[in-house]
């Protein structure tokens, strides 16, 4: 089948960052994009600027029992028609520049580490929405989560580590039930940073994010939490860990916990 007949439309391209599409149909989709870099290059910026959009207004989400009435009423409502694409992508800018400079971040205490206080964030934290938006990014990719596979281990440690300057320790999290995937390069506060990425039996993913702590302080441990998506977060030394998934918050405290200890142990040595 020539690709003129096997073509996406652009509604199903953004049915595909909206995560509407099926599983054969997101399939389908990457296939297509795979054969047009360009427009993959196009789409990986709308992921980038909706999982943004996401962790800055997830605290605004609301529901309210009239929801459904008002749904019910907006069916009845006459058809107008959608503004050019251009134009919301300049909202959608637009929103997202004042949400990066008005909006405070919301975080949730838990008990951590004993060896490490707890303690709620009171500014808005750089570390945490990053590493939730790479989490919403890659974790969801089918055939490209990571660069660097879980069987080039060695060489993964090496790259990411020499990009970081700083000697890396992939963590073994198989007490836990996920094995490693891999990691790529990520960018963290303007510098190079390294996402590992793991999964579990059931295909449950969840990531590790370490990135140069520019302004050389120390924080205990802390949680974040946006749209359902939560990070354990710490600063050591020159530094910055993050822990984020959608699993149980017991199990993330746990596996955030024995990170803590590999890499502080990585670094005493």
């Amino acid at each position: 089948m020539t690709d003129e007949f096997n073509t996406v439309s652009e509604d199903e391209l953004h049915a595909y960052v909206d995560g509407q599409l099926s599983q054969p149909e997101r399939e389908r989709v990457e296939a297509w994009l795979e054969r047009h870099p360009a427009r993959a290059e196009e789409v990986r910026q709308w992921q980038a600027q909706a999982a943004a959009l996401k962790s800055h207004f997830a605290s605004y989400a609301r529901s309210d029992d009239g929801d459904r009435t008002l749904v019910a009423t907006g069916r009845a409502a006459p058809k107008v028609a959608p503004p050019p694409r251009g134009m919301l992508r300049r909202v959608a800018a637009g929103l997202l520049i004042f949400a990066a400079g008005a909006l405070t971040g919301l975080y949730a205490p838990a008990i951590v580490a004993p060896d490490r206080r707890l303690q709620i964030a009171e500014e808005p934290e750089t570390l945490p929405r990053q590493a939730q938006s790479a989490f919403l990014i890659y974790a969801s990719e089918v055939r490209h989560p990571v660069e660097v596979g879980a069987n080039e281990q060695g060489h993964l440690a090496t790259w990411l580590g020499k990009r970081l300057d700083h000697a890396l320790r992939i963590p073994d999290l198989s007490a836990f039930g996920f094995s490693l995937v891999g990691g790529r390069l990520v960018p963290v506060n303007g510098k190079a940073g390294a996402m590992l990425m793991y999964e579990d039996g059931t295909g449950q993913r969840l990531t590790v994010l370490l990135g140069r702590n520019t302004e050389n302080r120390e924080t205990s441990f802390r949680i974040a939490s946006q749209g359902g998506v939560e990070t354990f977060y710490w600063i050591d030394g020159g530094i910055g860990y993050a822990v984020t998934g959608e699993v149980p918050r017991e199990l993330l405290q746990k596996v955030a916990d024995e990170c803590y200890r590999q890499f502080e142990g990585s670094s005493a040595s």
